[in-house]
């Protein structure tokens, strides 16, 4: 067999009358009397083949679809009638005068081309065959094309990409660590990184002004369709910054990515939004800036309304929409069984008619009223109101969540179109009633914002932090922070998290001496790499751009992992499996 001159999408008009060599898989077989077409198949494309002597008729004969095959031959044009204008080889096809079987193929449990037409459990079983769709294949292309970009980009800004440690130790933040016993100091385990937090800020720490690395991490956490429990990050910190001097630069870096890889103009400077307003005109800190549909406050109009449900409630938060057509009683009453499956008590409604609203809670608003609302709010005529309310904060985020439901069903989440959005002024410390204690909002190595240093310890709760996330239609891509710096107040945010003196001295104590030997200024931010192929690729399972990904239990169905281990290697890391009651 000789080595292949080109690939299966390589060939066109200008190799007319050239004798190639050609390997791929069978894609298709036609055949029509005494001739036998081929396409033939690789990741660069397909090429018809013609056999047409006896000889390869009887070789081709004994071919099935997924087979591996090589052919030598001559390329020829295709008659004008049978262009194929749909691949890039549809001018030529290849006569052959040699054809090699390479291997030989077993029905497929799965189908390539059509991946719905079995479950997602059973393509994950034999993923392997599934990486063989195209769609799958220009995905993980794309990948690589983005990681060649973010590397490229960031060596010309002077970064250097060091690599840190996958075994490091156990902290108390964030996440559930996925932890690693040792074999030889017993009893004890490494964790495998969450983020490398710590060591990217030592590195600022030892003079290594930018950094940057595309890393794995790892999460014991609930999983979905954004999400897996090893993922990969683009982390990057430099020193001597501030937040406008980082957001500059990931605006740069994002903004080359969709031109280089998509060929996407994004507009710069993006726009910025405070958590607290993100929060009021979405329910969310996630907002998708692809349609509009803000939040309202609707509470001035509630409490003088004869609405019983809603009087005296602290949040009472308004949706409307354009064209109430689109709901039927039907459609409604399934966004009310929706809102309460998320929390709510359930999900009012009206319609608007002119300057009068009827239908739903309508008749607990006089005429007076309704004609307020109307002018208020610039309702259009035909519109739909939604209104939910609550004594916390939860009706605003299920409102944010029926918003999200109803622009899938009106189709309006156009993925060819990118509108990211920074979300700024995060508080710093949120309150765990079932701990009764202040936690970290983002982690707690993020600075304090410097107009409310004086409330640290007085009203934690106040406090803004130098955190930021950069959401791109309604996935956060990237969060990050300006970091804490001082040692005294990095112990300060540690005990007012209520983390004792030893717990911080044995988990942080080697990270809060290295911050007294002259730390600089710093701050950085970790994109969520997987989440922004997805973006690029225009899919919604962060699944369909990781080559071997998990299932939401965390599975790993090809291989069977996790699984049992034997007792010779329990009993090398001193370890014994606690039996269930019912395994008993």
């Amino acid at each position: 067999m000789s080595s292949r001159t080109h690939n299966c999408g390589e060939l066109n008009k200008t190799h007319i009358n050239s004798s190639v060599t050609l390997s791929g898989w069978v894609n298709s077989l036609r055949t029509h009397g005494k001739i036998i077409f081929i396409d033939i198949r690789d990741r660069y494309g397909k090429t018809q083949i013609i056999l047409d002597k006896k000889d390869l008729i009887n070789k081709g004969n004994s071919l099935s679809n997924e087979d591996v095959i090589s052919i030598c031959g001559k390329v020829n044009a295709r008659t004008k009638d049978f262009v194929n204008k749909d691949i890039s080889t549809g001018e030529i096809e290849v006569i052959a005068n040699e054809l090699h079987i390479l291997s030989i193929s077993n029905p497929l449990p799965v189908p390539i081309h059509d991946r719905e037409a079995s479950t997602e459990e059973h393509r994950l079983k034999y993923r392997y065959l599934e990486l063989r769709n195209k769609t799958l294949q220009d995905n993980l292309i794309k990948r690589h094309n983005a990681a060649q970009v973010v590397r490229n980009f960031l060596s010309k800004k002077d970064f250097i990409e060091i690599e840190t440690p996958v075994l490091m130790k156990s902290t108390p933040e964030g996440a559930r660590d996925y932890l690693v016993p040792s074999r030889i100091h017993h009893g004890k385990f490494y964790a495998l990184p969450q983020s490398p937090q710590m060591y990217k800020q030592l590195f600022m720490i030892s003079g290594l002004d930018k950094y940057f690395q595309i890393v794995k991490c790892f999460r014991d956490e609930d999983l979905r369709s954004d999400r897996q429990p090893e993922f990969t990050q683009i982390d990057l910190e430099m020193s001597f910054v501030d937040e406008p001097d980082v957001r500059n630069l990931v605006e740069d870096l994002i903004t080359t990515i969709f031109k280089k890889v998509n060929n996407v103009t994004i507009k710069k400077p993006f726009p910025i939004l405070s958590y607290h307003d993100s929060i009021n005109k979405y329910g969310t800190e996630k907002p998708d800036l692809r349609y509009k549909m803000e939040l309202n406050s609707f509470k001035e109009f509630s409490d003088q309304s004869d609405f019983k449900s809603f009087k005296g409630l602290k949040y009472v938060t308004m949706l409307s929409v354009d064209d109430s057509s689109h709901f039927s009683r039907k459609i409604i009453d399934e966004l009310d069984d929706y809102a309460k499956s998320i929390g709510a008590k359930g999900l009012a409604w009206m319609k608007c008619n002119g300057k009068n609203l009827e239908g739903g809670i309508s008749k607990f608003f006089n005429k007076n009223l309704q004609s307020k609302i109307v002018s208020n709010y610039k309702l259009k005529n035909d519109s739909i109101c939604f209104i939910i309310g609550d004594n916390s904060q939860l009706a605003l985020k299920v409102l944010g969540l029926v918003r999200t439901k109803i622009a899938q069903m009106l189709n309006l989440c156009d993925n060819t179109i990118f509108k990211p959005v920074w979300i700024v002024d995060f508080p710093l410390f949120e309150w765990d009633e079932d701990q009764k204690r202040f936690e970290s909002v983002n982690h707690p190595f993020t600075a304090p914002k410097d107009s409310d240093m004086e409330k640290l310890l007085s009203s934690p709760e106040e406090v803004l932090s130098k955190g930021y996330d950069i959401v791109i239609n309604g996935y956060e891509v990237a969060g990050g922070s300006i970091r804490i710096h001082d040692d005294k107040m990095q112990k300060q945010i540690f005990e007012i998290m209520n983390i004792t003196k030893k717990e911080i001295n044995d988990k942080f104590g080697f990270f809060i001496d290295a911050l007294k030997f002259g730390t600089p200024p710093h701050g950085g931010i970790a994109f969520g790499f997987d989440r922004l192929v997805m973006l690029l690729c225009g899919v919604n399972n962060i699944r369909d751009v990781i080559a071997f990904p998990k299932t939401t239990s965390a599975s790993a169905l090809m291989e069977d992992a996790p699984n049992t281990i034997s007792e010779t290697q329990l009993n090398d890391l001193n370890i014994t499996i606690k039996k269930n009651e019912e395994d008993v």
